[in-house]
């Protein structure tokens, strides 16, 4: 298919000419850059960035093509995918379909022949912001209106829209209905071998699920809505606070049901995870100008002091002053900025990061922290085991 001409207005009126290599259509959403240079299939089924328009930085795009076993998640979830050049050839012994024609099959429309550095510079300097594109309508001013009539990013609960609509475990790298209707103890099938996790769908990515089953876990993945009396009935060794799109301010419910959970089992958070649990824990969050996005992110390690680079994908953060408590330890901080990107608790078993140690296709550096989940809730087993083992004693001696 030939490319046909479209434009990209921003809500400040900035005007961006380009081609549409998916066909005619249109689409709109809070346009955001993406600093990786591979990994473009993943992006484009991450969970976290529904609702926006991603450009990769990175000029060439499509010439690896995609193929079924590099997604994570059902589907694309990207509004509109923005690059500077894209390859209609790929070459990959793993390909299995062109970039083009896996954006059609979703209805998701594709642009390229422009400017992305240009574009890449004005967001950084003005802030991500509304977007609208369009091959239909080309009139600059009809476009600006409408994407400044695009819902904010900030106070929208974007959960709801990616979160799983029923129970499944995570069997060798599948999803596996939960057919079960009692959710008890009984639910788990591996509970001496593994340790049984309740994970929150906010927006999961299927590589945390691949990590944490790697890591020894036995996986079941709950709906964001899932209720703190629902998880302890279950009595899991650990819960897991997923990945997620958009502002963590409107998703009350889950930081309720956090709040009910702390201290009950060992919790892991990542990305919008960490924030929700930040929230819980009386902290606040903040919109960021233009966010951290890519593969290429440098974050210290304040308990070894060691950098290590990042993947990650997020528009909102923790607020460090927020978090300021004795009981509050922060153990990463962002490089470029400076910003909040992990804590642990002294009193409670529990942590969280804001960047993505799962990352997919890369870089690896903080695989680590699962095993540092599992050491939690072997750690937990052992200090429940010796208080059941006091309180046979004791009804022992009473009786």
């Amino acid at each position: 298919m030939e490319d046909i001409k479209a434009l990209l207005a921003l809500e400040d009126g900035r005007i961006f000419e380009c081609k549409s290599f998916t066909g005619p259509g249109e689409t709109s959403g809070e346009v955001v850059f993406n600093t990786s240079m591979t990994g473009y299939q993943e992006v484009l089924t991450d969970p976290s960035y529904r609702g926006q328009m991603v450009t990769m930085t990175y000029p060439l795009v499509g010439n690896y093509g995609v193929n079924p076993e590099d997604v994570e998640s059902n589907r694309i979830q990207v509004a509109g995918f923005l690059v500077k050049e894209y390859q209609d050839f790929p070459s990959n012994f793993r390909s299995t379909s062109t970039l083009a024609d896996y954006l059609k099959k979703s209805a998701v429309l594709g642009v390229h022949d422009f400017d992305t550095r240009a574009l890449t510079r004005h967001i950084r300097k003005a802030g991500a912001m509304r977007a609208y594109i369009s091959t239909e309508d080309l009139d600059p001013e009809s476009l600006v209106k409408k994407a400044r009539a695009i819902p904010s990013m900030e106070g929208r609960d974007l959960v709801k829209s990616v979160t799983t609509g029923s129970f499944y475990f995570w069997r060798k790298g599948k999803p596996i209905p939960c057919d079960t209707i009692q959710l008890n103890p009984d639910i788990w099938q591996n509970k001496k071998n593994k340790f049984s996790v309740a994970t929150f769908d906010f927006g999961i990515k299927y590589n945390i699920l691949r990590c944490l089953e790697n890591a020894g876990c036995e996986v079941l993945v709950m709906p964001a809505t899932t209720s703190a009396d629902t998880v302890k009935a279950m009595e899991p060794d650990g819960i897991f606070l997923s990945n997620g799109p958009g502002d963590p301010e409107p998703v009350t419910y889950a930081v309720e049901t956090i709040k009910e959970l702390i201290g009950f089992r060992p919790m892991f958070g990542i990305c919008l995870g960490n924030q929700l649990l930040g929230l819980a824990l009386g902290g606040k969050t903040f919109k960021l100008k233009f966010g951290h996005r890519g593969a290429n992110q440098p974050v210290k390690n304040m308990l070894t002091g060691r950098v290590e680079i990042t993947s990650q994908n997020h528009g909102f953060a923790v607020d460090t002053k927020s978090m300021e408590d004795s009981d509050i330890q922060i153990t990463h901080i962002n490089l470029n900025d400076n910003t909040f990107e992990g804590f642990r608790h002294r009193k409670y078993p529990l942590f969280a990061v804001q960047y993505h140690p799962e990352a997919s296709p890369g870089p690896h550096d903080a695989g680590y922290l699962f095993n540092n989940f599992t050491e939690m809730m072997q750690k937990n087993r052992r200090i429940d085991h010796r208080i059941n083992q006091d309180k046979n004693r004791q009804d022992a001696e009473t009786f």
